[in-house]
């Protein structure tokens, strides 16, 4: 596969990866069983289990076993053909979604930053009259 082609693939196949580890660590639909991991993450006994169910508490943990995951599905590998292709592929996963994770996270902190602003400005608007 072309470097080109390769390159194309990890900025496409770190979407779902991104996706898959933000879902799961920070929407609304997994709070529930991410708020028990978080519990058995800093309760549990031995270090093994707590740092098992920290995984599905930290997108950053997290997207590490999402791109191993897609890697075995995919068989993508970057530069080299063979345990090295794969092992770069997957740092290279990680890194790209965890890139898309800190935009998306930087547009939603926007998105409420302004929600906050209008609805200020909201309330001035009664105050002035």
């Amino acid at each position: 596969m072309s470097l080109s082609r390769q390159i194309a693939y990890l900025f496409l196949l770190a979407i779902p990866i991104a996706c898959v580890a933000w879902t799961i660590t920070h929407e609304e639909v997994f709070r529930e069983p991410r708020e028990w991991c978080k519990d058995r993450s800093q309760n549990c006994k031995p270090l093994v289990a707590r740092k098992f169910f920290y995984l599905f508490t930290c997108e950053y943990c997290f997207s590490h076993y999402v791109a191993a995951f897609f890697l075995l599905i995919t068989q993508f590998q970057m530069l080299y053909e063979g345990w090295r292709g794969y092992v770069i592929a997957w740092f290279a996963l990680i890194w790209m979604a965890n890139i898309y994770m800190s935009f998306f996270n930087r547009l939603r902190l926007d998105i409420k930053h302004e929600n906050v602003e209008i609805a200020i400005e909201q309330t001035k608007v009664p105050n002035n009259k």
